[in-house]
Formats: structure tokens, C-alpha cells, sequence
């Protein structure tokens, strides 16, 4: 431990008693979550919209924040094209109503696609496309995201 980190420990354990110590709301952690979807299901695809809208809600009411990411990668990614996504009208309005709310879309995936294919694979508006879905949500987890996969 650094002197500095020292010395802020200490200061911070003698300032608690008296009231200087830190609130409940101040001290919670940020919210983060981590949605993975990789199956080309309609019905997948909306249980993990509900899930961002659920989670939204929760922490709307508690007055806390969350950081939303929905990471596709194999057929998953389908909910991401823009030319095969049956929930891309409901991804555009969501990503303009809710804040922190974003959609990763696997590159390893979008480039086998346009091989197979033949063509480019266009991506929602809503979309970044991100080198490896699989690296993308074990980057996540390690920045302390939660997991959840519908």
C-alpha cells in the first residue's frame, strides 16, 4: 500500500465516527450489467429487451443509476443487422428513451456472416461493433459487470 493510500485509509477510519464517513448513497457501487444473447430467437431477443426495461425500472425507482450492455455474437447477432432484426424498431426506441443503454455487436461473427453470405453485413444504427463478443463480455465481467443471459 502506498503512504498516500495509507493515509487516506487512516483519515477516512477517523473521520467515520464523527460523521465525515461516506453515506449509503454515496457509497454504493455502480450498477452494471452485462446481457448476452446468441441465438437468433425473436422471443430471446425481446426476453432480454424486457430484461434492460425491467432492470431500468428497478433502479429508476431507487433512484440509482445502471449501465446497461446487450453483447450478441453468433446468430445473436441477427438481433443487431439491420436487415434481419424482428426487434429493431423496438432497440431504436429504447436506445432513445433509456440512458447508459448500449449494443455491442461481435466483429468475429459479422465478418463469417458477410463470408458465408457474400456481402456486407449492416448493423442497426444502435449498434458497435466490437472484435469478439465472447472477449467483449469477459471484459465486462472483469470491470465488475453482473451477467445475465436470458
Amino acid at each position: 500500500m502506498t503512504r498516500f493510500a495509507a493515509l487516506a485509509a487512516l483519515a477516512f477510519m477517523l473521520a467515520a465516527p464523527f460523521g465525515g464517513g461516506v453515506t449509503g448513497a454515496q457509497a454504493a457501487e455502480p450498477h452494471k450489467v452485462a446481457i448476452h444473447v446468441d441465438e437468433n430467437d425473436p422471443q430471446r431477443m425481446n426476453m432480454a429487451l424486457n430484461n434492460v426495461q425491467n432492470i431500468k425500472a428497478y433502479y429508476d425507482e431507487k433512484g440509482e443509476d445502471v449501465t446497461i450492455e446487450v453483447v450478441t455474437y453468433g446468430p445473436g447477432l441477427n438481433m443487431l443487422r439491420s436487415d434481419t432484426s424482428p426487434v429493431a424498431n423496438r432497440i431504436k426506441m429504447m436506445s432513445m428513451e433509456i440512458a447508459n443503454l448500449s449494443f455491442a455487436a461481435c466483429g468475429n461473427t459479422r465478418a463469417g456472416m458477410a463470408k458465408k453470405e457474400g456481402k456486407e453485413i449492416p448493423l442497426l444504427d444502435e449498434a458497435t461493433e466490437v472484435p469478439s463478443g465472447v472477449v467483449r463480455l469477459m471484459e465486462l465481467q472483469e470491470d465488475d459487470y453482473s451477467y445475465i443471459r436470458p
